[in-house]
């Protein structure tokens, strides 16, 4: 009992931590524009913003392309009906609406305002947002008591000509209608057909039974229970919201309502539910039992009387969440991006079932490894996405989309495909510049083999490659843990068919790869009998002599192990006199583009043929990814300020260049600020060869190139997409043991694209 009391103050301590340190609060407001100068200034403020304002004024359609309106939402509450914490006043429920804001921005890129309101009053509360109108795109209300909430929202609707969601009610009920939907196809029942008993009678109950009515569910067929038990035509204590749900029975408990339901709903209170009144139910019971904390049953009690139960609670620590942040980002990023005036039924009937498709599609890579030990296959513990999914967004908020193009309330029609593909470059930052390479892959049919084929991030790459259509990949590593691994992770992929295996242990074409390997290696002192201890435990000599054999096109490495191990194999079996490792190239996505480092790993201490050489395949790769390279060659010298090695070897790399007559931007040599500051550098060197920012950075030595790589990626939250081995063709590649399943994937699709695309 004392280490719980102990364990309960140090959480609460530290929830209060982070809601005061560094800084307090959890939002801050940053400027999109620059404001350096005193043109910025007058373009910002007066005079510059009156064109604008007049612009806006005559068409005020307007304030979405000159304003942040299309994509600001307000979260507006007047707290009293918060979380589980109840009529808290406004102020107190400040928290959680800045708690909103922030899920609103991380999942979904939508920026808001938290507006609290001391106004108790549903119509005067109604008023006052409606009056807000002009700031915002959108409006969330948020924590409103029922029945207050059904008002607000009424006249909200009524007098506005933007989307109002009340997400206590809307969400709560299409992430619930979206675990029914998959629910009742485990279990084999239609909505048509099933019995429903909701016990709760608020917000979030009464939305969920107008939800699943929607979905097919017959009126006739529920029951609702209140605090005063079963709500009956009977009674005269209904609310109007309640009336609705009245029905002509002489059930008027719990108990009684729930002999042979199909589905249970709670949206109530802890412990309401027994396990003499689930085992009433019909046979495969669906049970939400939403109620949080604690909810109306615990799952583990469902189970020792109905061990078929389908059961869906509103926590995290068991399968099935139901949780509002898997639908309501997505639907306002959808309303606002086609300029939706309202969020109607059908926009919230394809939430639902863009949810329930995306539970029984394969797992995205991501969400397998940030719910690692879980198995998220769909079935009676995988009815609803997990909400780091981040396939979410394109699916739902197009998905939203199109329901209110065709429902008549898009101001903005959107090409659908196009913006898909858009919303999964906000998701995947590199699936834009990446998309040539997935199309080349997928048409070019390639053969690829993994050398780490055990490895969950290559097993889940290879899920993906197969779900992209990337043709067959070849994973070398032992069946039966292969096997395994798939199984775990509840991947579809299927030895011998989707993917194929190579054994190391055991394998038809051991001989022919060691002999093959002996032939390369004996005259380097491999003997056969090293020869065939290398094939049997060395799964990168394995790939690469696969790929020297002509059994695959491209080998993938890297994933275990240091980098200059797997270098050195791949030097030793398939470098020759026109292909040999040049450079490692690493693309690092940032906030305000591309941009390219070199050499990081191949060359630590390279000399000045060798950096001339590095920045002439730099500028090719960089090509290939239909981007211009303008290459900054940089050093501890500035223009020839100081008298160094790292200064020398780039005035002779540039000699090289110079002689050489490349057709490519280049100038060096230079410091790292200088090559991406364009003011500094007119400053220190004007008419220079190179114009704006640098968008390659090739260092003299692997020591800078590596540490502006893992600075950029560290500090600066740069995504990377490589290390891209320069130099072998195309046929081979090491990644780093920290690469992400998407990094495998991205580096798949470079391997798998012809030599002429992107080698």
């Amino acid at each position: 009992m004392a280490f719980d009391e102990a364990k309960r103050a140090a959480d609460r301590q530290s929830a209060l931590d982070y809601h005061e340190f560094p800084k307090p609060g959890k939002l801050e407001i940053r400027a999109t524009k620059p404001m350096a100068t005193g043109r910025d200034l007058s373009r910002a403020y007066s005079p510059g913003v009156a064109e604008a304002c007049l612009e806006i004024e005559k068409n005020p359609a307007d304030a979405r392309r000159y304003t942040s309106k299309g994509n600001l939402v307000a979260v507006i509450s007047n707290g009293t009906a918060v979380l589980g914490l109840g009529n808290i006043g406004a102020q107190a429920s400040k928290p959680v609406m800045e708690g909103k804001a922030v899920l609103f921005k991380k999942f979904a890129g939508i920026d808001c305002f938290d507006i609290e309101v001391n106004e108790p009053d549903p119509e005067k509360l109604a008023d006052l947002v409606c009056r807000l109108e002009p700031t915002f795109g959108a409006v969330n209300l948020e924590d409103i008591k029922a029945p207050d909430c059904f008002l607000v929202e009424q006249i909200c609707r009524e007098r506005m000509k933007i989307p109002v969601f009340h997400d206590d009610q809307h969400g709560t009920a299409i992430v619930a209608a979206a675990a029914a939907t998959n629910a009742l196809r485990v279990a084999k029942k239609r909505f048509e057909d099933i019995r429903v008993v909701a016990l709760g009678a608020g917000a979030a109950g009464i939305a969920c039974l107008k939800m699943l009515i929607a979905m097919g569910v017959k009126r006739e067929h529920i029951t609702m229970l209140d605090s005063k038990g079963v709500v009956h035509d009977g009674r005269n204590d209904l609310t109007a919201e309640k009336r609705e749900f009245a029905i002509h029975t002489d059930k008027r408990t719990t108990l009684e309502a729930m002999e042979g339901a199909d589905l249970f709903l709670g949206v109530s209170g802890p412990g309401l539910l027994t396990q003499e009144m689930v085992s009433r139910m019909a046979p495969a019971p669906i049970i939400f039992a939403l109620a949080n904390p604690t909810p109306e049953i615990m799952p583990e009690l469902v189970r020792e009387v109905s061990p078929d139960a389908l059961i869906a609670t509103g926590r995290s620590d068991y399968p099935n969440q139901v949780n509002n942040v898997l639908c309501y980002p997505f639907i306002f990023r959808g309303a606002l991006d086609c300029g939706a005036t309202q969020i109607n039924e059908a926009m919230k009937v394809a939430c639902v079932e863009a949810l329930a498709a995306l539970a029984r599609a394969t797992t995205s890579p991501e969400v397998g490894l940030a719910y690692q030990g879980e198995r998220l296959t769909f079935g009676p513990d995988y009815l609803i996405p997990k909400p780091f999914d981040p396939r979410l967004m394109p699916t739902i908020a197009s998905a939203v989309a199109q329901a209110a193009m065709e429902t008549g309330v898009a101001t903005r029609p959107l090409d659908l495909d196009a913006y898909r593909e858009s919303l999964k470059g906000q998701v995947y930052r590199s699936a834009l510049v990446m998309r040539p390479a997935f199309e080349a892959a997928r048409q070019a049919g390639r053969r690829i083999v993994f050398a780490e084929g055990e490895e969950p991030r290559v097993l889940r790459a290879a899920q993906a490659m197969v779900e992209e259509g990337m043709g067959v990949p070849i994973l070398i590593g032992r069946p039966d843990v292969v096997e395994a691994r798939i199984e775990r992770d509840g991947l579809t992929l299927k030895p011998g068919e989707t993917v194929e295996l190579v054994n190391p242990e055991s394998d038809s074409r051991f001989r022919d790869y060691w002999t093959s390997y002996h032939q390369l290696m004996r005259r380097a002192g491999v003997t056969p009998d090293l020869a065939k201890t290398v094939l049997r435990t060395n799964t990168t000599a394995i790939a690469a002599v696969m790929v020297h054999r002509g059994e695959a096109h491209s080998m993938i490495c890297g994933t275990i192990g240091e980098y200059v191990r797997h270098l050195k194999d791949v030097r030793q079996i398939l470098s020759d006199k026109d292909m040999r490792p040049v450079g490692a190239l690493s693309l690092i996505l940032l906030d305000r583009g591309p941009l390219f480092i070199c050499d990081t790993h191949v060359n630590v201490e390279p000399d000045a043929a060798q950096i001339a050489e590095t920045m002439i395949a730099s500028a090719r790769h960089v090509r290939r990814f239909g981007i211009d390279p303008k290459v900054a060659l940089c050093s501890s010298s500035q223009f020839g300020n100081v008298d160094c090695r790292s200064g020398q070897l780039a005035r002779e790399a540039l000699a090289i260049l110079d002689s050489r007559g490349v057709d490519f931007v280049y100038e060096g040599e230079m410091n790292t600020d200088a090559a991406l500051d364009p003011e500094l550098r007119e400053r220190l060197f004007p008419e220079g060869r190179l114009e704006g920012p640098a968008n390659v950075l090739v260092y003299t030595n692997g020591d800078a190139a590596g540490a502006a790589r893992n600075i950029l990626r560290s500090v600066a939250d740069g995504l990377e997409v490589g290390p891209i081995l320069m130099g072998m063709g195309n046929r081979a590649h090491i990644v780093t043991p920290g690469v992400t399943v998407r990094g495998l994937l991205n580096i798949a699709a470079l391997a798998g694209s012809p030599v002429s695309s992107y080698g």
